[in-house]
């Protein structure tokens, strides 16, 4: 009973954990689609400059256009597999929550 236990209790930590790095993937996933959206309003010979450290670096804009869109991708199946590992700490954490029943039950039995 008490590893049925500590295992949902562990299962509900990581849960936590996973959920919050979603969090942060879904909002670096929605700023990167609203800078392509600027991007996109932006004719292709435009001028571009990328914040790197303390520096503007001037950059084509195709090339932006191209890693803004490399990096949404990314940050896409980074979101697609947090949603993975949520479903199976979910389905962990409602076998570890029927094994409980069932040790309360043949407890309460017997």
């Amino acid at each position: 009973f008490f590893c049925a236990v500590w295992a949902m209790s562990r299962a509900g930590v990581d849960m936590g954990r996973v959920i919050n790095t979603r969090v942060g993937l879904q909002s670096q996933l929605t700023e990167n689609k609203n800078v392509m959206k600027e991007l996109e309003l932006l004719d292709a010979d435009a001028t571009v400059y990328k914040l790197v450290g303390p520096l503007l670096v001037k950059q084509d804009c195709v090339e932006a256009k191209t890693n803004v869109q490399k990096r949404i991708d990314f940050i896409d199946k980074e979101v697609k597999r947090s949603d993975e590992t949520i479903s199976s700490l979910e389905k962990q954490q409602d076998a570890k929550r029927r094994e409980m029943v069932d040790v309360r039950q043949k407890a309460a039995q017997g």
